[in-house]
């Protein structure tokens, strides 16, 4: 880590464990400026996830300001028009659910929609919410993590580690985030905004800040099983 600096690496306001334990999805963000050397720490710090042969197959495009400000404003009116010209540029989910999974994601949404007051079948509520999305849930910085188009599926499990050390790597600067596949059906107008080459997959939005106390969606605690739920040992003991 020889070219990560002090500057770069101010103490760190928890550690990796700490890290692990406290990121979760923040729906809501205070206003509250990041300066741009705290966001450059974030991904000098998750530029040391592993990669095949390190190769290194992702690219990050960061907005803040005026340039956040004008990006969502133009998705949120492409989605509030159901324009029907954007659509997503690769599957996220399966196109056919099965359980567990549907329950989860089911009730995921049920205890957010809960929190917030959003009635069930309050199709336009709904709607609203996921505009919020494109504000990056009002955080003051936002990103776009790519993948080069070339690569293949291993490149992007190598994606989702970097993906995940830059929400690591923002706990520990005190921040929280939210990982959004929700901008990859506008990857079309993000691309043409922001400059973005056909090479690049948007793969998905990132929204980075300090978390909002008072918002009620932010009381959302998610479970998770149990490790005898998912992992099998074949150990024998000595």
């Amino acid at each position: 880590m020889s070219h990560l600096t002090n500057d770069v690496l101010p103490p760190a306001q928890c550690d990796v464990f700490e890290a692990m334990a406290t990121r979760r999805a923040v729906r809501a963000f205070l206003p509250t400026p990041i300066p741009r050397s705290t966001i450059e720490g974030i991904l000098a710090l998750a530029s040391r996830a592993p990669s095949g042969s390190n190769i290194q197959p992702w690219k990050v495009w960061v907005v803040a300001g005026e340039a956040k400000r004008r990006l969502s404003e133009k998705i949120l009116a492409a989605h509030e028009a159901d324009d029907p010209a954007y659509a997503e540029e690769y599957h996220y989910y399966p196109r056919q659910w099965a359980e567990p999974y549907l329950s989860r994601r089911r009730k995921l949404g049920k205890d957010l929609y809960g929190l917030v007051g959003i009635a069930k079948g309050d199709t336009a509520a709904m709607k609203r919410q996921q505009g919020r999305n494109y504000l990056f849930f009002g955080a003051p910085v936002g990103m776009f993590v790519t993948i080069d188009r070339q690569m293949e599926q291993g490149s992007w499990y190598d994606t989702g580690t970097f993906l995940m050390s830059i929400l690591l790597a923002a706990r520990g600067f005190g921040l929280h985030s939210c990982p959004q596949q929700a901008f990859t059906r506008y990857n079309r107008l993000i691309r043409t905004e922001l400059g973005i080459p056909d090479s690049q997959v948007i793969a998905c939005g990132v929204a980075i800040g300090h978390e909002d106390p008072e918002a009620p969606e932010n009381r959302l605690a998610t479970e998770r099983e149990p490790v005898s739920a998912f992992a099998t040992f074949l150990w024998d003991e000595a």
